[in-house]
């Protein structure tokens, strides 16, 4: 599972590394991996080890900060060397961390009698981070944290229901730096103890030859069907995006083989490069692991993390049929044909030479819900099955052996810094929020808004969500937005899950959706067309993403709340409703569709859409929707029977 690499999240390209970089780089990313590894095997616990895990936290910020110091420069000119600000910047950080390391237990006991240096500490540790966020995830993160900074110190002045508690300045920084409910909090916590296996998890899988083999395993089952070269995409980019944590580096993964393979089978540039970057970013709400969400609304949403995979199930299929179906009704109107058969693998061939990819999902799934064991335990399962696996079998010429673990573990290091900075802004941000009372203000304001009216509370926070993610990295994303937004939708009757699944797709659709959508606009740049028509194009086919969200927080059966018979019905009835509005939009079912066909498909479509449970009378949109699209479809078939 990689998370966004820097490129995707920020205007500073990596910097050429130095001579003391690529010296260090590897040690530090690799120590950084073994040491999250390691806590969250419980190894130490069972050795009678006692450390504290923010100590432990302490010392892998002084990795992130080595790392990115070393790696990553302050602006956009080209070094050849390692600049000395950066040296030191570096030398500090690491230091930092592991004197805190050593020190941490004692500045718990004992912060009152030492205010002086934990608010030297704290400030340190703010600036180090607040610096490391803009290098790594850009401007746009870094202003939201200095806006709630401000208002740390300011708030007070503030009048009315967002007036915040004073803070003095000594406090103001040994509290965020230092408090365990802020920078060393709780997204801290969850990267350290839960990412970062699952990060090494993505790395062996994807070394071991997993990418090719999900690629292949796609081609085989869609390949022979209309618009195979489409299909194939939407699965392999679904596969691979649940482990790869980033919307953009799934895109530029996969879509190297979809995105032409689209092209030569007959689609347009910016329909590939539109449909490459919507299964792509699908795969971040896709179960098992949908990148990193899925711990961290885990532990955001006080549920288990079973739970959160339970109600992201159907949500993610009604997403990925959506898309499947669309694909589909696209090749129908342009005349696409399936894939020529030579291209096209065996299907048998495929799972003889690569079965063993699927057993680390078997072992997580099977850990955590038969044995049920924490994540970071069944994740550590699958990784040692796919690792024995890996050095056993051979995929494509993909083998693992002590090389390539060792590649594994630098790159999980080295993709770890970027989330861990992002997870100590987080920190920061919560701790703003719990010592100024910001929370309850902005829970308070947003419920009046939405009082009496949930719609306009949800199209608020919807709107909000693609505002704030645009630019930002999932990860990013989720935490911020189920910060601040999910509590008022909560506190107005929507179930937890719900509310933080809406706010997840919300954030992730800022990737497809204009002005800032990074993933199209990565896959307009393979396509080789215009990004701004792609990201367009995006919407067009990832609309039932828009609108899926409203349906499973008005009626919950899509997040399988309720009995059987009410989710089996609200799921079905929207993929009906889903496949008629698809078809209107695009103008073709079974042949090309009139005006008045389409027209009517739309509006059919909509109202099977509409669960029977948002309103007492909503069950009739839904028989009416079904009406209409049945007459329809009818009538389609009688005319296309008459011209034979």
């Amino acid at each position: 599972m990689a998370v966004e690499n820097t490129t995707e999240v920020t205007n500073n390209a990596p910097a050429p590394q130095s001579r003391v970089a690529r010296a260090l780089t590897p040690w530090l990313a690799s120590t950084l991996a073994i040491i999250g590894i390691i806590w969250a095997s419980g190894f130490l616990i069972d050795l009678g080890i006692g450390l504290i895990t923010e100590q432990v936290i302490c010392g892998i910020l002084g990795l992130a900060f080595a790392i990115i110091y070393l790696n990553v420069r302050a602006s956009k000119k080209i070094y050849t060397s390692l600049p000395w600000y950066d040296a030191i910047a570096a030398a500090i950080g690491f230091f930092l961390g592991w004197y805190l390391f050593f020190r941490y237990p004692l500045l718990l006991d004992q912060i009152a009698y030492m205010p002086k240096e934990a608010s030297f500490l704290g400030f340190l540790l703010i600036i180090l981070t607040s610096e490391a966020l803009r290098r790594t995830a850009g401007w746009g993160l870094l202003c939201i944290l200095l806006v709630f900074f401000a208002y740390g110190l300011f708030g007070h002045l503030i009048p009315g229901t967002l007036s915040g508690r004073s803070l003095e300045i000594t406090k103001f920084f040994s509290y965020l730096g230092m408090d365990t409910n802020a920078l060393l909090g709780t997204p801290l916590i969850i990267i350290f103890t839960v990412v970062v296996v699952f990060i090494f998890l993505g790395q062996v899988l994807l070394r071991s030859g997993g990418s090719e083999y999900f690629t292949d395993l796609a081609a085989a089952l869609m390949g022979r069907s209309r618009g195979g070269s489409a299909k194939i995409a939407v699965v392999a980019s679904g596969l691979f995006g649940s482990i790869s944590g980033s919307a953009v580096s799934n895109v530029a993964s996969t879509g190297v083989i979809t995105i032409p393979l689209m092209r030569k089978g007959g689609y347009s540039a910016k329909v590939a490069g539109a449909i490459e970057a919507v299964a792509s970013t699908g795969g971040q709400i896709m179960p098992p692991i949908m990148g990193a969400a899925a711990f961290l609304m885990a532990e955001l949403a006080d549920v288990l993390y079973q739970e959160v995979i339970v109600a992201a199930i159907l949500p993610a299929l009604l997403y990925y049929i959506s898309v499947f179906l669309q694909a589909d009704l696209e090749a129908g109107k342009i005349g696409i044909k399936p894939i020529p058969d030579d291209q096209i693998p065996q299907f048998s061939k495929v799972m003889k030479s690569g079965w063993y990819f699927l057993v680390p999902f078997i072992i997580l799934l099977g850990t955590l819900f038969w044995l049920n064991a924490p994540p970071e335990t069944a994740a550590l399962f699958g990784t040692a099955s796919i690792c024995i696996l890996g050095c056993i079998f051979t995929y494509k010429g993909n083998r693992l052996n002590l090389i390539t673990l060792w590649t594994c573990l630098k790159k999980t290091g080295e993709i770890s810094v970027d989330i861990i900075i992002i997870g100590a802004a987080a920190g920061l941000i919560i701790g703003v929020l719990e010592a100024t009372g910001l929370s309850f203000g902005l829970t308070f304001m947003l419920v009046q808004v939405g009082e009496g009216n949930l719609f306009l509370l949800l199209v608020l926070t919807a709107f909000i969500c693609i505002i704030l993610g645009m630019g930002m990295p999932t990860t990013a994303i989720y935490f911020l937005l189920a910060v601040l937004a999910t509590q008022p939708l909560i506190d107005l009757g929507v179930e937890p899950l719900a509310a933080h699944l809406f706010v997840l797709y919300f954030g992730l659709m800022s990737m497809i959706t204009p002005p800032v959508a990074l993933a199209a606009f990565t896959a307009a740049k393979l396509a080789e067309t215009g990004p701004m028509a792609t990201a367009w194009s995006a919407c067009r086919f990832g609309w039932p993403a828009f609108i899926v969200p409203f349906l499973f927080v008005l009626a919950p059966n899509l997040i399988m709340v309720g009995n059987s018979i009410d989710i089996a019905i609200t799921f079905f009835t929207a993929i009906a409703g889903i496949w008629f509005t698809s078809a209107g939009f695009i103008g073709y079912l079974t042949s090309a569709l009139s005006k008045l066909h389409r027209f009517c498909y739309v509006i059919g479509g909509l109202f099977l859409l509409l669960p029977s449970q948002t309103f007492s009378q909503a069950y009739l949109f839904e028989i009416a929707g079904g009406f209409i699209c049945g007459s329809f479809l009818t009538l389609e078939f009688k005319q296309k029977r008459s011209e034979i």
